[in-house]
């Protein structure tokens, strides 16, 4: 992908080093052309618009200190605060993730899902200890047991399932309102396979079973530690039997129903260029869908 191409939805790629090996080092801090982001939760300090506001390492206020690497010839960090102030214009990197910079949401979505891991993690889940951050931001060290503790992320299926005659399985769950509808999705359970993950929650969440699964991309997801693992998949049977917990109402939908719905407003999808699901779906729709996201 090239600079000047739209990517296909949010985090698709990262756009910087993460430099690993520098994180045992201490001299980063020192490099006084050091670009810091500050931040707060999923909420990053902003300037002029959809764009990250960078701070000079002497004018960083007082929190947790990230490495995040280097781009472009520059190296960047983060200070994590508790709340970014007012006046430094607080924005969640969700409502930005279509508006900025690639280079610069390749960044904030890397010191977002540090953030996050360093925020719920201030005790050893070993000993009890409080830890020490150590190597960047990038490990937690408990001093009373000596364990090292590292960052983790939660694998998630989302897929696209379609049927012999080529119709879409679309779903709404229940604190969505009437016509607002995605893909299915769920986290992967301890011990099972990613395609395994996808036939047991289609089963669960539909009553539909799953035979082929093909993989199509992945999209790191933060909010607050998922990866999205996409797939298709062939239904091989169509009976519908949503789960009423986490599926209120589920349909079998076919290209020209999707774009008729989409043009009048009767069916919402995710917006685009945000959510991998609504790449799935325009995967196997087989471009931009008609209407107004």
């Amino acid at each position: 992908m090239t600079d000047t191409e739209q990517a296909p939805f949010a985090f698709h790629r990262a756009r910087h080093d993460r430099t690993g090996n520098r994180r045992r080092l201490e001299e980063w801090r020192d490099d006084e052309g050091l670009q810091v982001m500050v931040l707060g939760g999923e909420h990053v300090a902003t300037v002029d618009g959809p764009a990250v506001r960078w701070t000079a390492r002497d004018e960083a206020p007082e929190g947790e200190w990230l490495l995040l690497g280097e781009q472009h010839g520059r190296t960047y960090a983060a200070v994590v605060v508790e709340r970014v102030p007012d006046e430094l214009q607080p924005v969640s990197v969700r409502t930005l993730a279509p508006l900025l910079d690639p280079d610069e949401l390749s960044l904030a979505i890397h010191a977002v899902a540090m953030s996050r891991w360093l925020a719920s993690t201030p005790f050893c889940p070993r000993c009890g200890g409080r830890t020490e951050i150590r190597q960047g931001g990038h490990v937690r060290h408990c001093p009373e047991c000596g364990k090292d503790h590292f960052p983790r992320t939660d694998p998630a299926v989302i897929m696209l399932i379609t049927d012999a005659d080529d119709r879409a399985l679309l779903a709404r769950n229940p604190s969505w309102p009437e016509g607002r509808f995605s893909t299915l999705a769920g986290f992967v359970e301890p011990g099972e396979a990613l395609e395994d993950a996808v036939r047991r929650e289609v089963s669960e969440e539909v009553g539909v079973e799953v035979g082929e699964v093909r993989y199509g991309a992945s999209q790191p997801w933060p909010f607050p530690a998922s990866l999205m693992v996409g797939f298709f998949g062939r239904a091989t049977t169509t009976d519908i039997q949503v789960d009423h917990d986490e599926i209120a109402q589920a349909t079998w939908v076919t290209r020209e129903e999707l774009a008729r719905w989409g043009e009048s407003g009767e069916l919402v999808l995710p917006p685009p260029h945000v959510s991998i699901s609504r790449w799935l779906i325009e995967s196997w729709y087989g471009g931009p869908i008609p209407g107004s996201w």
